[in-house]
C-alpha cells in the first residue's frame, strides 16, 4: 500500500504567511490512519496555524494538505462531517442538558453515533439530564469530546484537551482519548503537558519557527532510547565502588550518581557488588532524559535566546 493511502493526514511543504510573516515554512509530515499523533512546540511555533489549515479553517500560502484524501480548503460539508474538533475552549448553550446538546449535534450528521452510547463513552451517563451550566470543568471537557464524537468522525483534532484539569480528571481523560484508538479513530493532539504526550501519543512532531525539527516516537525522540543513563543511590558504607561500565562516579556526601551507556551490565555489576557485601543500595533510581528534557533541548537549540 502507498504511504499516502495508509495516511489519514498528508502535509507536504506547507507554507502559511500572515502578510510579511511566515508562520509555517516548508512543513511536511504524515499521520497514519488509527494513530495518535502529537504536535509539540513553543508558542509561535506554528502548531495552531497548522491545525487550522488541517481543519479547513485557514488557507495555506503554499504546499499541499490532504486530510482523508481531501484538501480541507475544498472539502465542504462532506469533509466536515468526517472530522471532529475539540477546541481548547468552546461555546455551547449552557441551559441545555448533556443529552439535549449531544442529540442536537447528532442531528447535524447523516450517520451519527447513538446518543446514549456516546454519552456513556465519555463517562457522562449520570449527568445526562444535567444542564451544561452545572458541570465541572472536567465534565465540560468530556461533553466537548462527546460533541466531537457523536458525528462518528474518522479524524479528531484535540487542542490542549486537559488544560485546567486536576490530576484525577486528567487520568480519566487520557483513558477516554486512548479509547479512541480502539475505535479506529485518527487523533491529532496538541498539548503542553509532556507527560500527557508520553502517555498517549504513538508519534511526536516538534515544531519551531514554522519548521519540523524532530519526529519520532515519544521514547525515541532525540535519541532518548540510546541516551546516557543515570544510576543514582546512597552509597553503602565508606568503601570505594568497584570499577564498572560507567564514568567516574559523581558524589555529594553519600549520594552517588553513575553515568553509563550500558545500563543493564552496569546494574548487574553494581547490584552483584552490593549483594556480595550484604548491603542495600538505598534510594536506587535509574533514569534517562525525560520527554520534557529532550523537548527543551531541541527547542533551545533552534532558539538563539533559549526561550520556550
Amino acid at each position: 500500500m502507498d504511504d499516502d493511502e495508509a495516511a489519514a493526514i498528508v502535509v507536504e511543504d506547507l507554507r502559511v504567511d500572515y502578510g510579511p510573516l511566515r508562520a509555517v515554512d516548508g512543513l511536511s509530515f504524515r499521520v497514519r490512519t488509527g494513530e495518535i499523533y502529537a504536535l509539540l512546540g513553543p508558542n509561535g511555533a506554528g502548531k495552531t496555524t497548522t491545525v487550522e489549515v488541517l481543519e479547513g479553517h485557514r488557507r495555506h500560502t503554499g504546499g499541499t494538505v490532504h486530510v482523508l484524501g481531501t484538501d480541507p480548503q475544498r472539502g465542504g460539508r462532506r469533509f466536515r462531517e468526517r472530522i471532529g474538533i475539540v477546541l481548547q475552549s468552546g461555546g455551547m448553550d449552557a441551559d441545555l442538558t448533556v443529552g439535549e446538546l449531544v442529540a442536537l449535534y447528532a442531528s447535524f450528521y447523516p450517520r451519527p453515533r447513538d446518543v446514549a452510547d456516546t454519552i456513556d463513552q465519555v463517562g457522562l451517563t449520570a449527568k445526562r439530564r444535567a444542564r451544561a451550566s452545572t458541570l465541572s470543568g472536567g465534565q465540560l471537557r468530556r461533553l466537548d469530546l462527546a460533541l466531537a464524537l457523536v458525528g462518528d468522525p474518522e479524524v479528531i483534532f484535540l487542542d490542549e484537551p486537559t488544560t485546567g484539569f486536576d490530576p484525577n480528571a486528567r487520568r480519566h481523560a487520557w483513558d477516554m482519548i486512548g479509547n479512541l484508538r480502539d475505535l479506529g479513530k485518527t487523533v491529532l493532539l496538541t498539548s503542553h503537558y509532556l507527560d500527557e504526550v508520553q502517555h498517549l501519543a504513538d508519534r511526536v512532531a516538534v515544531l519551531s519557527h514554522g519548521h519540523l525539527i524532530a519526529e519520532s516516537t515519544p521514547n525515541e525522540l532525540g535519541g532518548r532510547d540510546t541516551s546516557e543513563t543515570l544510576i543514582s543511590f546512597r552509597a553503602p558504607g565508606n568503601d570505594g565502588l568497584p570499577s564498572g561500565p560507567w564514568e567516574p562516579p559523581e558524589r555529594e556526601g553519600d549520594h552517588v550518581v553513575l553515568r553509563t551507556d550500558r545500563p543493564t551490565l552496569a546494574l548487574l555489576e553494581l547490584t552483584s557488588w552490593a549483594v556480595g557485601r550484604g548491603e542495600d543500595l538505598r534510594g536506587l533510581m535509574v533514569t534517562r532524559p525525560s520527554l520534557e528534557d529532550v523537548y527543551l533541548e531541541l527547542t533551545d537549540e533552534t532558539d538563539p535566546q533559549g526561550s520556550v
